[in-house]
């Protein structure tokens, strides 16, 4: 179905691979439309509970195609800002996926690498893996992606990192928080990432969903102290209530597996 981009589901987990290894993996227009048409197919699967979002080759994502940058760089103000809204599209409907998302970052990632890695809800690297924002060092900046990475590693990571450009090990990427954990081998990062998944499947599929919302929410709504509380007074009540609460809770109380938990 896709050209530069594995799409394959198995027991209820589906990993997306993108499949441009000579190109480390750089976005272009196509891949672009690829991943967003992917990311809406897997939340509209309810047979998907976690999602898998990895590379082919020694790269996660060197971020844009040095093709399509040319491209854009003799394009008019007007298709470059439209390109954008895509490429913006894109990450946005990989961050508001109501299904835990989880990077297995195989290599380096840069520039838009970094940001398909924030938004998802965790990440784990091999420990050879470098990264960086290095888009002032082509006189860019890094706008598109700027509002997830720096909702991930905060105001400080981004004032080091996007400001200077530099490179950096996957120690302090563990250090901002922008991965969850490192392995020594291809085959370690398989297994953490797999020790992942079978957590990630115990958990109630729709109170993962409300879960997702809650964290959004929380770090953009502007409400008082009294609203908050009533918000997630609100917010607990309905969910406690809803068919999938209960279950939960009368499993849990008569000490049986959900019914998610049984797969």
């Amino acid at each position: 179905m896709y050209q530069h981009l594995r799409y394959v589901t198995d027991a209820q987990v589906c990993t997306l691979m993108l499949q441009r290894p000579d190109l480390h993996n750089a976005f272009n227009a196509e891949l672009i439309a690829e991943l967003t048409d992917a990311f809406k197919r897997v939340r509209d699967d309810d047979k998907v509970r976690v999602v898998v979002l990895t590379a082919a080759g020694a790269s996660f994502s060197a971020g844009g195609d040095l093709n399509w940058m040319q491209s854009m760089a003799s394009a008019s103000r007007e298709d470059n800002r439209l390109d954008s809204l895509r490429l913006a599209a894109m990450f946005r409907t990989l961050d508001n996926l109501p299904k835990p998302v989880i990077a297995k970052v195989n290599g380096s990632a840069f520039g838009g690498g970094v940001g398909l890695i924030c938004c998802c809800d965790m990440a784990f690297a091999l420990d050879t893996a470098r990264f960086g924002l290095t888009e002032v060092r082509l006189g860019l900046i890094p706008a598109t992606i700027a509002p997830f990475v720096q909702a991930r590693i905060g105001m400080a990571g981004m004032r080091r990192y996007a400001l200077s450009g530099e490179r950096f090990d996957g120690q302090a990427a563990l250090h901002i928080g922008l991965i969850n954990g490192t392995a020594s081998s291809a085959e370690a990062l398989d297994e953490l990432v797999a020790g992942r998944i079978q957590e990630l499947l115990q958990t109630a599929p729709g109170a993962v969903a409300e879960c997702k919302q809650l964290i959004r929410k929380l770090a953009t709504a502007e409400w008082s102290v009294d609203a908050t509380d009533k918000h997630t007074a609100a917010w607990i009540a309905r969910v406690r209530a809803s068919e999938e609460g209960q279950h939960g809770l009368r499993a849990f109380l008569r000490k049986r597996p959900a019914r998610w938990q049984k797969s």
